[in-house]
């Protein structure tokens, strides 16, 4: 279960941070950084919806009729990166642009950040679904509030981590002048 989504993930992220590799502007990268991480930071922790995201998921009509085992697969290959799935924390979206803007350090440094996100985020969309499975049951009114609290405390850090690293990028952009 594990392999299926970070493999997948793996592939893809070191396929983008190959295509990343090959622009060399990680100055551009950093100052997209920079505004990206302001402006979603200051979002996530005045709490305003607006993160970057897809709306669908895997489409159903790829699971009607499908094995198990291909179910997998599917899930794995589509939701693992992260890239075609609603994500509801925009620190996601700074990824790429940490990518981007590794290639300052040359190309090894940009692939080996690019396999550690892909398998960081497959690993966890795995390990998230198998603790989902792991707890049957009905959802409780109380178990709606922690969740929502959870989400709240989990967004408002997202924010604070996009602001660290906005500056963090600015800093490093300050350089390049």
């Amino acid at each position: 279960m594990l392999a299926s989504y970070a493999l997948p993930a793996v592939a893809i992220w070191i396929a983008l941070g190959a295509c990343l590799a090959a622009i060399r502007l990680p100055a551009v990268a950093l100052a997209c950084a920079t505004a990206y991480g302001c402006y979603y930071g200051i979002s996530e922790l005045a709490g305003r919806r607006g993160s970057p995201g897809r709306r669908w998921q895997v489409p159903q009509s790829m699971m009607i009729g499908a094995s198990p085992r291909r179910r997998l697969v599917v899930w794995g290959a589509l939701l693992g990166p992260g890239f075609l799935t609603q994500n509801p924390y925009a620190g996601f979206g700074l990824l790429p642009l940490a990518v981007a803007a590794m290639r300052a350090a040359g190309a090894g440094p940009c692939l080996a950040l690019a396999a550690v996100i892909g398998l960081a985020h497959g690993t966890a969309r795995a390990a998230a679904l198998l603790r989902d499975v792991r707890r049957p049951g009905p959802v409780t009114a109380t178990g709606q509030l922690d969740l929502l609290l959870k989400t709240i405390y989990w967004r408002r850090f997202d924010g604070v981590v996009l602001l660290a690293i906005a500056a963090t990028a600015a800093a490093a952009l300050a350089d390049y002048f």
